[in-house]
């Protein structure tokens, strides 16, 4: 093993430690859990099925969790300036960044995959109609498909999400700005996003491409005619998504990379 990556291993450990640690992170996904039974007892009876494939609505309480407990990964350390022992003990920021950012993304996929274990538990509860994971559904594909792609889906959706947090958490030391700032985003990026293409019709060839309009991804994959809203196939919303991921995360870095002590 050559010393780089043994400083990778040693800053991966220190990241995972100290979120492991944070109540916050334990905690936290309780909300994922609660806003599941709502949105199931809400619409369980009518349309058991669209619930199976949203994983119970588990999209909206991912979304504010991430806020919540990613936006402290950075924000918290510049605010208490734990960020200088931080930085103390690496050779290099990119090290921290990365570790940073690998943490949130296990995070990301550990909220995903315990929200698809939850819809299993869920759906023998009898909150929601019964259901058949091999019924064909949406896109001419079993139940249980369209439920796992939703998942792959809302997890591209959550990593734009988290390369926002990155970028404004190094923008602005602040944690309940931060916080504030991106619930913003969520609640009301994409309204911003749908009414500037209604009033400029003539711009929305370039604007349609605005990454609060990628944020829609998730729900226009289970709710095609979204795409009236957005002006774009799945397809290009992945591709755009995808896109301003790596233009985020890149950005974050180099601000993190000039940021003063």
């Amino acid at each position: 093993m050559d010393r780089r990556q043994i400083i990778m291993r040693t800053n991966l450990y220190r990241e995972f430690y100290k979120f492991s640690h944070k109540k916050v992170t334990w905690f936290a996904p309780l909300l994922v859990l609660f806003l599941m039974v709502a949105f199931g007892f809400a619409t369980g009876k009518d349309q058991p099925q669209l619930l199976a494939m949203t994983c119970y609505g588990s999209s909206e309480g991912i979304l504010l969790t991430l806020i919540i407990v990613v936006s402290s990964i950075f924000s918290m350390e510049f605010q208490n300036h734990a960020i200088l022992t931080v930085l103390y003990k690496s050779p290099s920021k990119h090290y921290v960044y990365l570790a940073k950012l690998i943490v949130a993304l296990g995070y990301n996929l550990i909220l995903h995959l315990g929200a698809i274990l939850l819809t299993f538990v869920l759906t023998l509860t009898g909150i929601a109609k019964p259901i058949s994971w091999l019924a064909v559904y949406q896109y001419h594909q079993p139940l249980i498909i369209n439920m796992l792609t939703t998942s792959s889906v809302d997890f591209i959706t959550a990593t734009l999400l988290i390369s926002i947090i990155f970028l404004t958490s190094c923008l602005i030391n602040s944690n309940a700005v931060v916080v504030t700032l991106n619930m913003v985003i969520i609640f009301v990026g994409n309204d911003i996003s749908y009414n500037f293409l209604l009033q400029n019709a003539h711009l929305a060839d370039f604007a349609r491409w605005n990454p609060f309009n990628m944020l829609d991804l998730t729900k226009q994959y289970y709710n095609q005619a979204m795409i009236q809203a957005t002006s774009l196939t799945t397809f290009q919303l992945i591709i755009g998504a995808s896109t301003y991921v790596l233009a985020f995360l890149m950005t974050g870095y180099l601000v993190f990379r000039k940021k003063r002590f």
